[in-house]
C-alpha cells in the first residue's frame, strides 16, 4: 500500500503524527527516512526541517538523513521507507525536481510501499499544477519557471495555510476564500483548502497504479 500524507505544516498536531504512526507496520528503527530540503533557502537548517528531524527521532526513529535533490543524487531517495518533502518555494522545488530527475523518481515511489509526506510547497509539488501559487504569490518564482504543471502524482489541487490571511495579503483586500473561489471558476477546478492543524491522507494500491 502506497501512501500520501499531505499537510501544510508537517507533524503540527498529535492527530498528524499519530495518523503517520497508523501506517507504520514495522520497528520504527528499523526504517529508513529522508527529509528533502530543496524548497527552503536555509536547506537542512530550515527551522521545520529541523523539527521535523526531531518528531522522527521522537517517533522512534534511527536512520533519518537530509537529503538535497539541488545539489545531490536524487537516486538517493529510493530504497527509502519514508520520504518527507519539506516546504518553501515551490517553484524552486519544481524546477530542481525536474532537473534533476527527481521528479520520475517521486512518481515510481508513489507505487511502491512507500510513505510520501508533503509539507506546504512539499504538498503543492505532488499535485496537479502550482497555478494557484503564481496567483498568490508570484514574487516566489525567481525560477522563471512558465510550465506550471507539477508532479500529478495526486489530482488533488491543495491550498496550504488556509485561513492565515495575514500570509497571503491582497492589494484588492479580497479573502483567500473570494481569491481561491474565482481561481476555481476560471481554472475549472476545485481547490482543497488546508489548514495548518489538518490534513490528507491519500493511499493506494500499487499493484493498480
Amino acid at each position: 500500500m502506497s501512501h500520501l500524507l499531505l499537510t501544510g505544516c508537517g507533524f503540527n498536531t498529535e492527530e498528524i503524527k499519530n495518523q503517520f504512526l497508523s501506517l507504520i507496520h514495522q520497528d520504527t528503527a528499523q526504517l529508513k527516512v529522508v527529509i528533502v530540503t530543496t524548497g527552503s533557502p536555509a536547506k537542512e537548517n530550515n527551522r521545520h526541517a529541523q523539527k521535523s528531524m526531531q518528531d522522527f527521532r521522537d517517533m522512534g526513529f534511527q536512520h533519518i538523513r537530509f537529503v538535497d535533490i539541488e545539489f545531490e543524487d536524487p537516486h538517493i531517495l529510493l530504497d527509502q521507507d519514508v520520504v518527507f518533502i519539506n516546504g518553501g518555494n515551490p517553484f524552486a522545488l519544481l524546477h530542481h525536481a525536474r532537473e534533476s530527475g527527481a521528479d520520475e523518481i517521486f512518481r515510481t515511489l508513489a507505487a511502491q510501499d512507500v510513505i510520501l509526506i508533503g509539507v506546504s510547497a512539499g504538498t503543492m509539488v505532488l499535485g496537479p499544477n502550482i497555478k494557484i501559487v503564481d496567483l498568490f504569490t508570484p514574487y516566489m518564482n525567481t525560477m522563471n519557471l512558465t510550465d506550471l504543471q507539477a508532479l500529478e502524482i495526486t489530482d488533488h489541487l491543495i491550498f496550504p495555510h488556509y485561513g492565515e490571511e495575514e500570509r497571503f495579503e491582497d492589494e484588492a483586500k479580497r479573502t483567500i476564500e473570494e481569491r481561491i473561489a474565482a481561481f476555481e471558476a476560471a481554472e475549472n477546478c476545485q481547490v482543497t483548502r488546508l489548514r495548518d492543524e489538518e490534513y490528507l491522507l491519500i493511499s493506494t494500491n500499487p499493484t493498480q497504479c
